[in-house]
């Protein structure tokens, strides 16, 4: 297997913003079966929602399969493997298995029904007649990707689907919009964080805001925490947790939803991914940062990626409120060292750039099996967030 073959995950958001399903895309446009071996047998799957599909890209040799999994043919094979795509796909449909089909630009969208999952970019969807969708969903799953703009993603759930990737997440709101007033007090409660302040201090900040507090104690009490008993005051997370984990937390608190939980805030679950992906990954670069507390530093480059989207906020003006040390500043505001640059490889991985992330994943002399393992751990920890979040 080349080293610059990858298996990108993509969480699919369902109409009500939550992960319903999972996507398999790879770098190299030809998946090498032992990834996606690796990805049936690992037992990481069983800590993932089992209602949950997987889409996966259908390969013309043999491999392992479980039942979890859907499997994608593409509309247009390559010659050379037309004819084993088309056994596989007697076989599978013999079986009575679940299938789903790539649709292509420029090709005939297939039957109502001969599929059980339409794969379609939201370009080619809206390019389709009037309610074509609609049609094809009476008895078909449509799956859009390629959704860059939130106004793709509206149209997209006007008109039948049911299932899409997210890269309209990473889109700021509109420019010169007045920021979030709720979210930059919680600024300030970070800079007291970074700036490793006194217990006292962060302790005063909560009691003038209870949702902070109440927020952070949804965060703790959350499946990804498990703690043996709850949670219930600050001094508490503070005894059982430590600064390192509390701060940690208190990281992604910022993208909790400020009305209580009530509402999905897909952003923080892709927010807790950054962090916890970096985290893991970090120690496998070549050659090895030279950072004091490595993991914590990938951490908070994952989580604070995201706060321009979050603050409607260019990234110098938030980096001027935060006093970061260098490394973090340097892989944030201009994705310089090897954090930024394993930012960058994430940062085209979820905007659906394959060439691109595996070239960067490649050059930080990553294999596909670690990013693979990776991925399926920061995947699992944050869909526990959410159970207890929203």
């Amino acid at each position: 297997m080349s080293c610059s073959e990858f298996l990108i995950i993509h969480p699919l958001l369902g109409a009500d913003d939550t992960w319903s399903g999972y996507l398999a895309e790879s770098t190299s446009g030809k998946t090498a079966p032992e990834l996606l071996n690796l990805l049936y047998t690992t037992a990481k799957l069983n800590e993932f929602d089992k209602r949950h599909p997987w889409l996966i890209p259908a390969l013309p040799v043999q491999h392992e399969r479980n039942d979890r999994t859907i499997v994608i043919f593409p509309t247009q094979p390559a010659t050379d493997e037309v004819e084993p795509l088309r056994q596989y796909e007697a076989e599978l449909r013999k079986a009575s298995t679940p299938l789903g089909l790539r649709a292509a630009p420029g090709s005939k969208l297939p039957g109502t029904g001969t599929w059980n999952y339409l794969l379609i970019s939201a370009s080619h969807a809206r390019s389709l007649p009037n309610f074509a969708l609609h049609g094809m969903a009476s008895r078909t799953l449509v799956v859009a990707v390629d959704v860059h703009s939130h106004t793709d993603r509206q149209w997209l759930l006007d008109n039948a689907s049911t299932l899409s990737t997210a890269e309209f997440m990473l889109t700021r709101g509109t420019p010169g919009a007045k920021a979030d007033t709720t979210r930059i007090k919680l600024l300030e409660l970070l800079t007291l964080i970074t700036s490793d302040a006194e217990t006292a201090a962060l302790e005063e900040i909560f009691r003038q805001e209870s949702k902070l507090a109440y927020g952070l104690l949804r965060l703790v009490n959350s499946a990804a925490m498990a703690p043996r008993s709850p949670i219930t005051s600050f001094a508490q997370a503070i005894n059982l947790l430590g600064r390192r984990q509390l701060q940690r937390w208190l990281q992604l608190l910022v993208y909790a939803d400020p009305n209580n939980g009530h509402q999905a805030n897909p952003l923080l679950q892709k927010a807790a991914v950054r962090g916890r992906l970096l985290e893991l990954l970090a120690p496998h670069l070549y050659p090895p940062p030279e950072v004091d507390n490595l993991e914590d530093a990938a951490f908070m480059v994952g989580t604070f990626s995201l706060l321009t989207v979050l603050l409607n906020m260019s990234m110098p003006e938030i980096l001027q409120q935060l006093p970061l040390a260098d490394v973090v500043l340097h892989a944030l505001a201009e994705h310089r060292g090897k954090l930024g640059e394993l930012l960058h490889a994430i940062d085209d991985a979820e905007a659906r750039d394959l060439d691109g992330a595996g070239q960067r994943l490649s050059a930080l002399g990553l294999s596909g099996e670690i990013y693979l393992e990776a991925q399926l751990e920061a995947l699992a920890w944050a869909a526990k967030i959410r159970s207890s979040t929203q």
